[in-house]
């Protein structure tokens, strides 16, 4: 009883619970010894030995359900609610920006007819390359461009590795938005970045010419970026068309005035097009003398800035929540 006065919480009591009620206690030992007396007085010793251990765990429990509310009472008051402070504000998630922005580019496109198709972020370079009518020696295959993996796979360096494989299994008239990841081996820079979110289109069916191109184009910028953009369309060339053009936008950031973004020319380029090249056309099994089509490809974070007037294309990546909780 000194022993059960003395235990001042709970898991005291616990501890005098085990030490003499358990196992290897003094009460089962106790029990052990009645194999030594004779069958007579075992009944007698056995009830002694039952009302010990019945009274010495009525004791502890009383303890132990005194000593539980104390602390309990003890813990409550140090735990005190003040109802007048203002209660804890919960912040809802939002969806990245680029996420963003990519809903907003399907929710045009499949309004103009295109369906939405995906792709593998880790190809072969036959997809990737042999199949777009890049040459074996074209600058894009070095390891300086493109990430190389084993067993002759890379990672993807556009989502036009769909078009190559669409070609080969679907039969014209096929219009198709293809977006995902591409990751090229580059400078990051506020312009540009190791891995970045692309959408690929191509429409393919009989007569369709490069004025289908030009229309869908001006279309699609004046829906995304707001019909008074000013855009400018010029040359240029891709291995996968033939011509091949690019769309540049005046730059929001400056203005056209001349920034660091659009490296002082007042333009930023925001997707690259032109007409399916007939190689292409050959390698997926259509005849490109019955079937024409044309196709482009755009920088997900390109239109991002533009959209937002972002300065600095690495601020999609960096997790700043100062940055990421002013995209509602």
């Amino acid at each position: 009883m000194q022993e059960l006065s003395g235990a001042l919480t709970s898991q005291d009591l616990e501890a005098l619970k085990i030490r003499y009620l358990g196992k290897k206690g003094p009460i089962q030992a106790l029990m052990q010894e009645l194999k030594g007396v004779t069958s007579a007085e075992r009944p007698h010793f056995g009830k002694l030995i039952n009302d010990l251990k019945e009274e010495l765990t009525a004791h502890l429990d009383n303890s132990f359900q005194r000593l539980r509310s104390q602390e309990q009472d003890l813990r409550l008051a140090q735990e005190k609610i003040d109802p007048t402070l203002p209660g804890r504000k919960s912040y809802l998630g939002r969806t990245h920006p680029i996420q963003q922005m990519l809903e907003k580019i399907l929710d045009i496109l499949v309004g103009m007819g295109f369906s939405v198709r995906y792709g593998p972020d880790v190809d072969t370079d036959y997809y990737n390359f042999g199949a777009l009518n890049f040459a074996d020696d074209h600058p894009a295959r070095d390891m300086q461009d493109t990430f190389y993996l084993e067993n002759g796979l890379l990672l993807r360096t556009h989502t036009t590795n769909v078009q190559a494989r669409a070609i080969e299994n679907l039969t014209p008239p096929m219009r198709i938005a293809a977006p995902g990841r591409a990751f090229r081996n580059e400078d990051i820079s506020a312009r540009s970045h190791i891995f970045f979110h692309q959408i690929d289109g191509f429409y393919i069916d009989k007569g369709v010419t490069f004025s289908d191109l030009l229309s869908m184009m001006e279309e699609f910028v004046s829906k995304i970026l707001g019909e008074k953009t000013e855009t400018r369309f010029r040359p240029s060339y891709f291995p996968f068309v033939e011509p091949g053009m690019e769309v540049d936008v005046r730059c929001t950031a400056c203005k056209g005035n001349g920034c660091r973004l659009c490296k002082r020319t007042g333009w930023l380029e925001i997707l690259g097009s032109g007409m399916i090249h007939p190689h292409v056309l050959q390698k997926g099994g259509l005849d490109p003398e019955i079937y024409s089509g044309y196709a482009w490809g755009m920088g997900i974070e390109r239109l991002a800035i533009l959209h937002h007037d972002i300065p600095d294309i690495r601020l999609f990546t960096e997790n700043d929540i100062r940055f990421l909780e002013q995209f509602s």
